[in-house]
């Protein structure tokens, strides 16, 4: 019975990894026997997936990522290309030290821009946007615009990937300059407003040729 998902000929798939249906697996990646990929996700070329690594569905992982054990990523995760996951803080060739390993959680729809890197142990919120280049040390709000060495924020971004303008004096609104969604900031967390509703996101444009 042929696999539900597409996998190029150079690509190594360690015996008890799952995968869902529709992710598409490019050149020379390799995922590990106890890893669990989500559906339609894709994984680009020299993409490494640990035996202790979630990936939910809808996920995009650019070239050159390696998720190590303890990495879980929720739906909707963009990795940009050679971003850097770890999973230990202060590591040593000369020590072992697999018992310290820290958890990573980046929830859903957050971005990674290219070349960032996410030290062990953070949970990065639904919709952060990681600049390229950054490295995030702690903790992010959802939404929260993040760039720098170390992270810093600069803003807050929508569920749609565009920068929030401030609000005018006296209108507690910030809204999507794309889709119009409004939000609001209670506690310093950016929040949108009629959770309940489907993300105001449009559907998701036709693959590329090339299928990524």
């Amino acid at each position: 019975m042929a696999a539900a998902y597409q996998a190029h000929e150079t690509a190594v798939i360690d015996a008890g990894a799952r995968i869902g249906a529709g992710s598409r697996i490019w050149h020379w990646v390799h995922i590990c026997a106890g890893a669990r990929v989500g559906k339609e996700v894709s994984l680009g070329q020299n993409v490494f997936v640990g035996n202790q690594v979630v990936i939910g569905d809808r996920c995009k992982i650019q070239n050159n990522v390696s998720l190590y054990d303890q990495v879980t990523l929720e739906e909707g995760v963009f990795c940009g290309p050679s971003m850097v996951f770890t999973n230990v803080h202060n590591p040593r060739s000369l020590i072992d030290r697999k018992h310290e390993y820290r958890a990573t959680l980046v929830k859903k729809g957050a971005t990674l821009g290219a070349n960032c890197t996410i030290l062990c142990g953070a949970t990065i919120g639904e919709y952060a946007f990681i600049g390229a280049g950054a490295v995030v040390a702690k903790d992010i709000r959802p939404y929260a615009l993040m760039v720098g060495v170390p992270a810093r924020q600069i803003g807050w971004m929508s569920e749609y990937g565009e920068r929030i303008p401030l609000p005018l004096a006296g209108h507690g609104d910030y809204r999507c300059p794309h889709t119009g969604q409004a939000y609001r900031l209670a506690d310093n967390r950016l929040q949108r407003e009629n959770p309940s509703r489907r993300s105001c996101s449009p559907p998701l444009p036709a693959r590329t040729p090339d299928g990524k």
